[in-house]
């Protein structure tokens, strides 16, 4: 790449003198690399699949059917796809501490990343609140000796402990347990073909009957609306890639590798699931609409329930009982991240930047756990609406941390093509550049807005404050921050495109992310793989 000064490159490019006791740890934020290929990959696959998508898509479907179901998860993957295409562009080429978080002030503006670092905080506190709610709900529904604020305390202190022993054991409970969710998922794939087909014992055919009696919306657009917040929640999470990355082996090769899988994730596993849900339980059936225990709630019982095997739901929550701990283990992963990088970078209370000797942030995880006693809310009548509310911000909060994502990959383009540079410049290119960035920005700003329009009629002041309270609090946090700490808008030609450039992507001494390698001690310019059709380009490493 003739176009970096090859001084920058030089230095760049030169390996460091192996060092035995702290080359396998960040000199920037002190966390271990220590994730393989195959953790990141597990992680973009399954990881942050949640007992959501098991239990609240049951909602989901009593406000909006089959199709509206159908309709969410479609649009939202697209979003989704679009949001990590953006993310595996930037973060291969800058796979720094913080990911999009500090690449927000790289390449906007300071504030604008300490509005978007604490929205997508929420996200993560509000989603660990939410798993440990399901998660004590399904061991109460089991044993009630145990009551659920005991079940929580359990459970807050067995996974603050694990968080402890570090990363390596982080990545290798979540590729198991991701594994399971797959398993798991696609038995039910089968078992819903076998079941609107006939196949189940004194069961008829029925295929789509459900499409047409009660119907396939059901409650119009307004219905449609209310399934992108719940289809958001579900899908946050493909972007925890960016911020696993600096704990990566070889983000180099695992990011694009894991990007690439996100495909499948969308199309497979979430369309799959928006698919079987619909076609085996009616969007009217009581359990999806009504009362008793929260996991009697999921379309995936009811559907084996009414398939005669009244034992199923014993199995279903000993499944929903596995996904929790994914979830669990992966929110808390990710908010403390994404709260010790921005610790780090000044725009969270610097003591949560601070790691122990196995590269552990100890008090970011801490400090995110106890965010998990929201679901104790949940304990008496009036409080469980209140933390309702405070749930469904996890969708909003989503629509604008994947907005800011996407208005930063328009940035880093805008300077990078600006200083003489090209897409096949880059180690990794998104698909069908521009388009997908601007898709993922303006889609992003219009859910945001038209998420909350069924509290407009009939009027709802509680549904309007939830929907829309965070849209403003972002403007409040971005300019509140500038104006104290007069942080500067950066212009196109003043976005340094060159530092933060990792030359320690893997053990061979190559630098993919500056298309130089090290050969004897000289710098030699590594070629730039062609241009590749877009059907290869999304196969590949999948």
């Amino acid at each position: 790449m003739s176009k970096i000064d090859p001084v920058v490159i030089d230095e760049i490019s030169t390996p460091e003198k192996p060092d035995t006791d702290h080359s396998q740890y960040d000199p920037n934020s002190g966390v271990k690399r220590a994730l393989k290929n195959r953790h990141l990959s597990m992680m973009a696959l399954a990881g942050i699949i949640g007992p959501g998508l098991m239990v609240g898509t049951g909602g989901a479907l009593a406000k909006g059917g089959p199709a509206a179901l159908i309709i969410g998860f479609g649009i939202i993957g697209l979003i989704a796809f679009s949001i990590t295409q953006s993310i595996g562009e930037i973060t291969t080429l800058y796979p720094t501490g913080g990911a999009f978080i500090k690449q927000g002030e790289r390449f906007v503006d300071k504030a604008f990343a300490f509005a978007m670092g604490w929205n997508y905080f929420v996200i993560w506190i509000t989603v660990l609140a939410n798993e440990y709610n399901v998660l004590a709900s399904v061991l109460s529904y089991w044993s009630d000796v145990v009551p659920l604020w005991g079940w929580f305390l359990i459970l807050w202190t067995a996974f603050g402990s694990f968080q402890m022993l570090g990363v390596e054991s982080f990545g290798e409970a979540e590729f198991w347990l991701a594994l399971i969710k797959i398993i798991g998922l696609f038995a039910y794939f089968f078992f819903a073909i076998i079941y609107s087909a006939g196949g189940v014992k004194g069961q008829p055919a029925f295929g789509f009957q459900y499409w047409h009696n009660p119907g396939a919306f059901a409650n119009g657009f307004r219905g449609v609306a209310s399934v992108f917040v719940y289809c958001s929640t579900y899908y946050a999470g493909v972007e925890s890639v960016a911020i696993a990355a600096t704990e990566t082996k070889n983000p180099a090769k695992a990011v694009p590798t894991a990007v690439r899988q996100v495909f499948f994730r969308i199309i497979v596993i979430f369309m799959g699931c928006a698919l079987f849900f619909g076609l085996c339980v009616p969007y009217n059936d009581p359990g999806l609409l009504g009362t008793g225990s929260r996991v009697l709630r999921s379309p995936v019982t009811i559907a084996i329930q009414r398939a005669g095997w009244e034992g199923g739901a014993h199995l279903v929550n000993a499944f929903i009982v596995t996904i929790c701990l994914s979830a669990c283990n992966s929110a808390i992963y990710i908010g403390s991240r994404s709260i010790l990088f921005m610790a780090q970078d000044g725009t969270a209370p610097r003591w949560l930047g601070w790691t122990n000797s196995r590269g552990v942030p100890v008090y970011a995880v801490v400090f995110t756990n106890a965010f998990g006693a929201i679901c104790l809310l949940n304990l008496s009548d009036g409080a469980a609406k209140a933390y309702g509310y405070i749930i469904s911000l996890s969708g909003v909060s989503t629509f604008i941390v994947w907005g800011a994502i996407s208005f930063i990959h328009i940035r880093f383009r805008m300077a990078w093509h600006a200083q003489g540079y090209t897409g096949k410049d880059l180690p990794f290119e998104s698909m069908l550049y521009p388009y997908n960035m601007w898709f993922g920005f303006i889609s992003n700003v219009f859910l945001a807005f038209v998420q909350a329009w069924g509290s407009l009629s009939p009027w709802s002041a509680a549904d309007f404050v939830v929907g829309y309270i965070l849209l403003p609090l972002f403007f409040i946090l971005f300019f509140g921050y500038k104006y104290i700490f007069k942080t500067k808008w950066l212009r196109i030609d003043e976005i340094d495109l060159l530092s933060g450039r990792r030359a320690d992507l893997d053990s061979s001494g190559s630098d993919e992310l500056t298309g130089v390698v090290s050969i004897d001690g000289q710098t030699v310019e590594n070629g730039t793989e062609k241009s590749s059709p877009w059907y290869k380009k999304l196969t590949k490493n999948m």
